[in-house]
C-alpha cells in the first residue's frame, strides 16, 4: 500500500463504515472472544451493568450524531464528571466521524473544547488522559492489522456480494477503520462498540448495522444485560426513539445468536 492508497484510507467517510458493517457482520459459528494485547475490550471481566462513565459514552455519541449542541454539552460534562479522560473524549468523537461524517465530528470537538474550557473557568481540572501508547503500522502491516482486527469484532472474515462487488470498501474499513482507528490505544474496543451502537441508534434508516453493532458489542464481551441499560439509558435522557431503535436491534442480535 503506497502513500496515497493511505491518505485515502484516511479520507473515508460515513458512508464506507456504514455500508458495508451492515452488509457483512455476522457472526461465524462457535467463534469465541479472544483475550489479546489488541483489544483491552476482549480481556474484560463481563460485568451487568455499565459503569457511569461507560453510560455517558452513548448519550455523547447519540447527541453527536443528533447534532444536537446542548444534549452534547449536558453528556460530556456528565462523561468528563464519571472520570472520562479528555483524550477518551476526543477519541469517542474523533472516531464516530467514520460513522455520522466529518462535519459533525469537527462540530462535536468544537462542543468538547468549549466544554473543557468552560469547566476549567469553573476550578475543575479534568483528566487530560494519554495519547496511543504504540505506533501505528502503515502499508501492508496495516492492512494484516485492521483485517484482524475487522475478524475479531465481526465474528468472521467480511466478504460478501457488494464486497465483491467493490473490494475497495472492504480495504477502506480494514486498513482505516479497522487499523489506523481501532489500533489507537487509548480506548477500548467496548467504549468504541458503546460509542458506534449510541451514534447508530439516534441515526434513522442505518437499523441494518445498528444490528450488526449489537452483535458485535456482545463480542467484545458487553453483555445484553449492559446493552439493555444502554437502551434504559437512551430512553431516560429523552431520545426515545433512538432507544426503540435499539431495542429492536438487540431483539434481532440476540434471536441470531441463539439459532447460530
Amino acid at each position: 500500500m503506497n502513500n496515497t492508497t493511505r491518505t485515502e484510507y484516511r479520507g473515508v467517510l460515513a458512508l464506507s463504515a456504514i455500508l458495508a458493517l451492515g452488509l457483512v457482520w455476522t457472526a461465524a459459528p462457535g467463534y469465541a472472544a479472544q483475550n489479546t494485547t489488541e483489544s483491552q475490550a476482549m480481556s474484560q471481566a463481563s460485568s451487568e451493568t455499565l459503569s457511569a462513565r461507560q453510560q455517558a459514552i452513548p448519550l455523547i455519541a447519540a447527541a453527536m450524531a443528533a447534532s444536537d449542541m446542548p444534549r452534547l454539552n449536558a453528556a460530556l460534562n456528565q462523561g468528563l464528571d464519571a472520570g472520562l479522560t479528555i483524550s477518551e473524549a476526543k477519541e469517542i468523537l474523533v472516531q464516530l466521524y467514520a460513522y455520522v461524517g466529518f462535519p459533525k465530528s469537527l462540530n462535536a470537538l468544537g462542543e468538547l473544547l468549549n466544554v473543557v474550557e468552560a469547566r476549567k473557568q469553573r476550578g475543575i481540572q479534568d483528566e487530560p488522559g494519554r495519547e496511543p501508547g504504540r505506533a501505528i503500522p502503515t502499508g501492508d502491516e496495516l492492512l494484516a492489522v485492521g483485517t484482524a482486527n475487522q475478524t475479531k469484532i465481526s465474528g468472521g472474515p467480511v466478504k460478501n456480494a457488494v464486497t465483491d462487488f467493490a473490494p475497495v470498501i472492504n480495504q477502506f474499513l480494514q486498513a482505516h477503520l479497522f487499523g489506523d482507528i481501532f489500533e489507537r490505544d487509548n480506548l477500548d474496543w467496548q467504549s468504541r462498540e458503546l460509542a458506534t451502537v449510541g451514534a447508530l441508534a439516534a441515526t434513522p434508516g442505518v437499523e441494518a448495522q445498528l444490528r450488526s453493532h449489537m452483535a458485535a458489542s456482545m463480542r467484545v464481551r458487553l453483555t445484553a444485560a449492559q446493552l439493555r441499560q444502554l437502551i434504559q439509558v437512551l430512553a431516560e435522557h429523552g431520545d426515545k426513539q433512538a432507544a426503540e431503535r435499539a431495542d429492536a436491534a438487540l431483539a434481532q442480535a440476540l434471536a441470531a445468536a441463539s439459532e447460530g
